[in-house]
C-alpha cells in the first residue's frame, strides 16, 4: 500500500469513527464548496509546491483539482520548463524543497532525460514538461472536462 493510500485510508477510518458535527446545511453551493476547500488537508503541501516553481521561474503553472475523481492524488499541478536541463533541476530542486518543509520523500521520475519529469509529493503530483512535450501530450485538455482547472497565478 502507497503512502497516499495509507493518508487516505486513516482520513476514511477517522470520518467514520468521529461522529457527524451538528452543523446547519449550507444555503447554497457556494458556501458548501467553500467549506470543503478549508478542510484540505493537502494545502500547506500544494502552497510548498507552488512556491518552489515560482522560485524557479517555471512557466504556465496549471493546478487540476482531482479530489474525489483520482485515487492516486488530489492535486495535480502541471508546469513548463525552459529547456531539459531546466525541467531536471526543477525536479530536483521541488523534491528537495518538500523534504525540507517535512512533508516527506518525494518520487521523481524522468528527470535524466529532461523532458517530462514526475514530481510523485504523495496528495499532489507533479508533472514539469518542456513546451514541446507539453503541447504533445496535452494533458489539461485530458482533465478540462473537470471544472477543477485553474490558473495557479490568478
Amino acid at each position: 500500500m502507497t503512502k497516499t493510500a495509507e493518508r487516505k485510508a486513516k482520513r476514511a477510518a477517522k470520518a467514520v469513527a468521529a461522529p457527524p458535527a451538528a452543523a446547519p446545511a449550507p444555503k447554497k453551493a457556494v458556501k458548501a464548496k467553500a467549506a470543503r476547500t478549508a478542510s484540505r488537508g493537502f494545502e500547506p503541501l500544494l502552497k510548498s509546491v507552488l512556491a518552489q516553481l515560482e522560485d524557479d521561474k517555471t512557466e504556465n503553472v496549471v493546478t487540476i483539482d482531482l479530489e474525489g475523481r483520482a485515487s492516486f492524488a488530489d492535486v495535480m499541478v502541471i508546469a513548463s520548463g525552459r529547456s531539459a536541463r531546466h525541467v531536471a533541476s526543477c525536479a530536483d530542486h521541488l523534491a528537495a524543497r518538500v523534504k525540507a518543509d517535512g512533508f516527506g520523500r518525494a518520487v521523481v521520475e524522468g528527470e535524466k532525460t529532461g523532458d517530462w519529469a514526475i514530481v510523485d509529493c504523495g496528495d499532489v503530483v507533479v508533472h514539469l514538461f518542456r513546451p514541446e512535450v507539453r503541447e504533445f501530450y496535452d494533458l489539461e485538455s485530458m482533465w478540462s472536462a473537470a471544472e477543477g482547472v485553474r490558473a495557479a497565478n490568478s
